[in-house]
């Protein structure tokens, strides 16, 4: 009977955890779907912005602009976006992992978005940028904005020589992958590249149109960037809970199976002891 107690009450805990995990398997489905719906509408938005940044690209001079600048590479500054919390599977563990590639011996500062990434990174005794920003759920197109204020001023004063951005991509709903994008300095070829044919009348002048691009330009990178992570988390939290309320469906299985014939061993005993009585009786 006490092995009979232990399974129940071990199946009542499973159970309640079990609760857990779909509830958040749950959540998590309902916010990915606006997630997504989000990086669907954004994506527009930075197709035009890069395609005038192009535009605008093909009238300038490296000279004129500090944007462009080519030097030796002595620090890096990485946005790096993580996840707000944990039980997202190997989310946080793999961009981690991967930002523990770029960085190597270079010398470095970090911009860290959600609260996994500032504990992490400062747990490590890394240069902070800013502390500003514990939570990806809350950051806005604002708070992008002043992110890439902030960037911009430092890179122009010298105080790094490349920004980078360190995110996770959303593939599919079963599919994220860590990714890295550089932001500054800009690789002027690739943007005349995509630059439109024909004469393009800039005014009050290609410099200034251009160092008044590049800001706007930056924050919309860092906020899809953020976009992507968040959708990336969310999916890869559903897919944990989902595994974790699937093994919890198991292993309740498992132990009815062992509730049912340990009662049917202790019926069965509780049945030869009265049959042994009565036949003493006799």
């Amino acid at each position: 009977m006490a092995s009979m107690k232990e399974i129940n009450l071990r199946i009542k805990s499973i159970s309640g955890t079990r609760q857990i995990t779909k509830a958040m398997e749950l959540v998590a489905i309902s916010k990915l779907s606006r997630a997504r719906e989000r990086i669907d509408r954004t994506r527009p938005f930075y197709t035009e912005l890069y395609s005038a940044l192009s535009d605008v690209a093909a009238a300038v001079s490296p000279l004129d602009t500090g944007y462009c600048r080519s030097s030796e590479i002595k620090k890096t500054c990485l946005v790096i976006i993580a996840g707000d919390r944990g039980l997202a599977g190997g989310y946080n563990s793999n961009v981690f992992r991967f930002s523990d590639e770029i960085i190597g011996e270079k010398s470095v500062c970090v911009l860290p978005i959600g609260k996994r990434a500032l504990e992490h990174f400062e747990r490590r005794g890394y240069e902070i940028v800013a502390d500003d920003y514990p939570s990806v759920e809350d950051i806005d197109v604002g708070d992008c904005y002043e992110i890439s204020r902030l960037l911009c001023k430092m890179f122009l004063d010298g105080e790094f020589d490349e920004l980078r951005c360190i995110y996770t991509n959303f593939v599919t709903m079963l599919g994220q992958e860590p990714a890295e994008l550089r932001l500054l300095p800009l690789d002027k070829s690739l943007l005349s590249d995509g630059a439109a044919s024909g004469f393009t009348l800039v005014e009050p002048g290609a410099g200034a149109v251009f160092n008044s691009i590049i800001p706007d330009t930056v924050a919309g990178l860092i906020w899809g960037a953020v976009c992507e992570s968040f959708a990336s988390e969310l999916a890869s939290r559903r897919t944990a809970m989902e595994s974790a309320t699937s093994n919890a469906d198991d292993i309740i299985a498992d132990l009815r199976l062992k509730y049912n014939k340990a009662r049917k061993s202790s019926i069965t005993q509780q049945i030869t002891e009265i049959v042994s009585g009565a036949q003493a009786e006799d």
